[in-house]
């Protein structure tokens, strides 16, 4: 089995690095990630400049871009064949609810999807990279159970508590929750006295019912979110045409 790892932590993370380390005893490994954090940066692609691709000490490629960025060279010109699977994390804290829209997590995973190919980003609950080992062995176990029943390509999101493996109460699949809108932003100078504005934290939860992934996880379950690319709002087309007619 061939498998690409990517994040949106950096090529140093500790997660990737754990999620690597459990995979390479399993499966043909390759590793593309981004130089630096590119956290938030969902489906960018950079296309103001041309990118560099290295290799790290550890055998990892290493580009200057962002996550999509590094799916889209990894599958167009790094790899020769196409890999059976493409993983993305494990990030140092959760994408659930609206979070999936703004996440380089789930964007390289996304990316990797939009080429044909089965997708899984993985994220813990809590920052802190607490119980990584735990998650890693999880991540592990959730890719050899393969999916049979899925449809090829699949794109899941998946979030894992901070617990030991012992800890986790089990695996649920989910919808994805609702926030609040963000906190406001915060605003500061720099030294030349420039006001200067740092983006808020997230809101906190709006739908945590039963059946999200944020009450999943607040209960100690793994979360398990089957996701779409499909935008379209097909309830409102029929409307859409009545007011254009």
């Amino acid at each position: 089995m061939k498998i690409l790892i990517s994040n949106d932590d950096g090529y140093l993370a500790p997660g990737i690095v754990a999620l690597a380390n459990v995979l390479q005893a399993h499966a043909e490994i390759t590793v593309v990630a981004p130089d630096s954090n590119r956290s938030g940066t969902s489906n960018a692609l950079t296309l103001d400049r041309p990118l560099a691709v290295s290799r790290a000490d550890n055998g990892f490629y290493v580009v200057n871009g962002t996550p999509t960025d590094c799916v889209h060279i990894a599958l167009t010109a790094i790899m020769k064949e196409p890999p059976d699977l493409v993983v993305s994390g494990i990030n140092q804290g959760q994408n659930m609810g609206d979070d999936t829209l703004y996440s380089g997590t789930v964007a390289a995973a996304t990316e990797a999807y939009l080429f044909g190919i089965p997708a899984i980003a993985f994220s813990q609950e809590e920052k802190g990279w607490d119980q990584l080992d735990a998650a890693a062995n999880i991540a592990l176990a959730m890719i050899q159970r393969g999916f049979p029943s899925l449809p090829s390509p699949f794109l899941l999101n998946v979030n894992i508590p901070n617990r030991s493996e012992a800890a986790i109460a089990g695996f649920r699949a989910t919808r994805l929750g609702k926030r609040h809108a963000s906190e406001p932003v915060v605003k500061t100078q720099d030294p030349a006295g420039r006001v200067m504005y740092w983006i808020g934290p997230p809101g906190g939860a709006k739908d945590a019912s039963a059946g999200t992934d944020f009450d999943a996880v607040a209960q100690g379950y793994v979360s398990v979110t089957p996701l779409q690319i499909d935008l379209s709002h097909h309830q409102q087309i029929a409307r859409v045409a009545l007011d254009l007619a």
